[in-house]
């Protein structure tokens, strides 16, 4: 009788079957409506995050703490998410009505509001992606948090290690020195498991002016919960409102924020000129179009990117004042987000740009009714690109009568996660594919690899993947990715949604002209591939700079038909 081979699962199958118990799980326990980190749902979370080890959370499955993933995820959740026994997750119920001022994460738009000593709720108006994000980052906090327990916690449970209270007595005590300091931090390494030097530069990363002691204290809370669960049985738990699991998935905030662009559109009778539609930052287009005329005199050598990176430095408050300025009395209007959907719009109406404001020209033999509107909206995030530009692109309803858009193109730049080059380099795709699903989505992109060559930048064309979550990508997944025939060439979290979306609108719904023109560019943020490259090893800074101006400009020569 001959055996059977059975093939080994390979460590890319196990981490997409990772990945898919956990958006399951995610998903369970929000119909569910709460969960404790420490009970069976929550060990699951933490199972598959442990299995799946993702790139961004490094040596998450080790028994050492994570830094350089602790700093990725407190810049993510709010301040003081680590004293919270009670994590809340809402929808928009009205709390910026209460006397609560919100906490907003420096790398995340959303409104947190601290209850009391124990509670923090979280605002959900961006739909589901907004809440893997969130439950991702508390399960990789919790991880942690246990770590430092099982380290501090001996004789069964019943007492802590010296090196514990130590920290605790700096950390509760009133006057503090860097002596002091410095001894704390040599206990908590040592808690840690890491060295003084790693500790130190954390530290000094996490400090603050109104809180130079923000690592330390975040260390105490994290094993502190954790302790106390293990020795009082007073357990954490995260809950979500009823309000938030009736609305998700309803477009309520995507459909407001929709709403208030069409009647500015109408108000300032825009509705029937060509409209070209940009996802981008709220700088570079505003820049792109105007920076050069005003500021001509303080950057004569209009060749030079130093204009660019000079408007991106705090330093220079005052040149990005003369660019808007200029900008807003060339027919700008700048529209701030009240819909909850955290998106802010600008529109720039070309019949209005006056002589020698602006730094590109339309043909001579165009007409005032050809000329483009150019409306350009802050990123989305997740899925939250489908809910706003599938509300966006539908026809006004006014009077029983239907008012159609005329747009001609959509434009998306945006950052992600490259497999084959290196921070700044571009992509420029072909398809998106949507992982873990079947879906795909081939387009002709109006953008292609030599509209970029010669800028010595590397210039990929392929593929991308539009993930559930960049947090939750490994190194084995994003390898098969790249060596299969799928030709992949990096990852992000909006492609596949804003297509479906232009797909529905000019092929179902036929709400928008069949031939709209796309065109998709993505400049790396990182390459997950790359160890010491991920998001998690710090922003662009200056290196976005190029690859951002140079993906603008060719949207808008095409726009301007140059």
């Amino acid at each position: 009788m001959m055996a059977t081979e059975v093939k080994q699962t390979t460590r890319a199958q196990e981490s997409t079957n990772a990945i898919e118990r956990l958006y399951i799980t995610m998903r369970h326990l929000l119909n569910r409506g709460f969960y404790k980190p420490s009970g069976v749902s929550g060990n699951a979370l933490r199972n598959a995050l442990l299995l799946l080890r993702p790139e961004i959370y490094g040596t998450i499955a080790e028994d050492k703490a994570e830094l350089n993933g602790l700093i990725y995820v407190l810049e993510r959740l709010p301040e003081g998410i680590e004293e919270c026994r009670f994590i809340n997750l809402t929808s928009d119920e009205g709390f910026a009505k209460s006397h609560l001022k919100p906490i907003v994460p420096p790398k995340r738009r959303r409104n947190c509001y601290r209850i009391d000593d124990e509670q923090m709720n979280i605002e959900i108006t961006r739909g589901r992606s907004d809440i893997y994000d969130i439950l991702t980052h508390l399960t990789f906090l919790f991880v942690e948090s246990d770590k430092i327990s099982k380290r501090v916690l001996v004789d069964d449970g019943n007492a802590t290690i010296r090196d514990w209270d130590k920290l605790t007595e700096f950390v509760l005590s009133e006057e503090k020195n860097n002596d002091e300091r410095e001894v704390a931090l040599i206990h908590c390494a040592n808690i840690l498991g890491r060295t003084f030097d790693e500790v130190v530069d954390i530290q000094n990363k996490l400090k603050t002016a109104k809180d130079p002691d923000r690592f330390l204290n975040v260390m105490y809370w994290l094993g502190k919960l954790a302790i106390e669960e293990e020795t009082t049985g007073n357990k954490r738990t995260i809950t979500f409102s009823p309000l938030l699991r009736e609305r998700l998935g309803h477009h309520i905030h995507g459909e407001k924020w929709a709403d208030k662009i069409k009647k500015t559109l109408k108000a300032h009778n825009l509705m029937h000129r060509p409209l070209h539609i940009i996802s981008a930052n709220m700088h570079s287009v505003m820049n792109s179009l105007f920076a050069k005329k005003a500021l001509a005199q303080e950057f004569p050598d209009n060749e030079s990117l130093d204009i660019y990176e000079a408007l991106g430095s705090e330093k220079h408050k005052s040149l990005n004042k003369k660019v808007k300025n200029l900008a807003e009395k060339n027919g700008m209007i700048f529209l701030d987000d009240e819909s909850g959907a955290n998106i802010d719009i600008q529109i720039f109406d070309t019949a209005k740009f006056g002589k020698q404001s602006c730094c590109y020209k339309l043909p001579a033999d165009i007409s005032e009714e050809e000329k483009p509107v150019i409306f350009v909206m802050d990123y989305a995030f997740g899925e939250q690109a489908y809910e706003t530009i599938d509300e966006l692109l539908k026809p006004m309803e006014e009077d029983d009568e239907k008012i159609f858009l005329n747009v001609d193109s959509v434009s998306i730049m945006g950052k992600a996660g490259i497999l084959e080059g290196g921070k700044g380099d571009l992509m420029i795709p072909s398809a998106h594919i949507f992982e873990g699903t079947a879906d795909n989505y081939p387009f002709k992109n109006e953008l292609n690899g030599s509209d970029f060559e010669g800028h010595g930048l590397k210039v990929m064309e392929g593929t991308m993947v539009t993930v559930l979550g960049t947090s939750l990508q490994n190194r084995d997944i994003l390898h098969f990715f790249h060596e299969s025939t799928w030709n992949v060439i990096g990852l992000e979290m909006e492609g596949v949604h804003y297509q479906k979306a232009i797909q529905s609108a000019s092929q179902i719904r036929k709400s928008i002209k069949k031939d709209v023109k796309v065109r998709y560019a993505y400049y790396a943020s990182d390459n997950p591939l790359e160890t010491g490259s991920t998001l998690a090893s710090g922003g662009l800074g200056t290196t976005g700079v190029k690859p951002t101006y140079l993906i603008t400009d060719r949207i808008l020569k095409q726009i301007f038909n140059l």
